[in-house]
């Protein structure tokens, strides 16, 4: 019999008797293999009620869940039977009391490995930020080397924000002679040129 699963019993009831009999309940209990008087467990008992007349059969059905632990050890499983007749005297049966091994059922939920499965998810979604982080990082990082050209080449051209300085700081540069790009030495110098010979003509 498979353990952590519901185990199904089948108990026949067959009144050989001039009286009616009640059958009132069935139930199983787990009972120590050396001293079947110590119980381990006992399964919750269902109830019938059902009249069964003389000369008549019956079959009832019961069933009980035994843990998921108990599987690989020997247990005195009893299956017990009560009824009474017409009179009310009551009667007891013992329909199954023998010592039984419960399997280990392999496809049982096992908690530890479930999380220890979603650790291991958890790990590796940490290392995959981790390694984006580090990748968008150093690739932001090789960017920013463009934009300091960028901004070399607009103070050549002479595109410069002197806001940020103070007006003392301005107005000196203002009358201080500047300094000239190469582009506009070369212009000035084609232009007077260009005035020289048109002198000359």
């Amino acid at each position: 019999m498979p353990a952590g699963k519901p185990i199904h019993v089948l108990v026949g009831f067959n009144n050989k008797g001039e009286k009616d009999f009640i059958v009132e309940t069935v139930d199983a209990s787990f009972r120590y293999p050396q001293d079947y008087s110590y119980h381990i467990q006992n399964f919750t008992a269902t109830m019938y009620n059902r009249v069964i007349q003389p000369g008549q059969e019956a079959t009832f059905q019961y069933a009980f869940h035994p843990h998921e632990s108990y599987g690989g050890r020997p247990f005195g499983l009893t299956v017990l039977m009560m009824y009474k007749d017409s009179d009310g005297n009551q009667f007891g049966a013992g329909v199954f009391n023998e010592t039984v091994t419960f399997l280990e059922v392999d496809d049982s939920f096992d908690g530890e490995t479930f999380f220890l499965y979603v650790l291991l998810a958890a790990v590796g979604l940490l290392i995959v930020f981790g390694l984006n982080y580090a990748f968008s990082s150093s690739k932001g990082g090789k960017r920013s080397a463009p934009k300091s050209d960028s901004f070399e080449q607009g103070t050549q051209n002479g595109d410069v924000d002197y806001d940020w300085l103070p007006k003392e700081t301005t107005t000196n540069f203002n009358k201080a002679s500047p300094r000239q790009s190469p582009r506009q030495r070369r212009s000035k110098r084609a232009g007077a040129s260009s005035g020289e010979s048109a002198g000359e003509e």
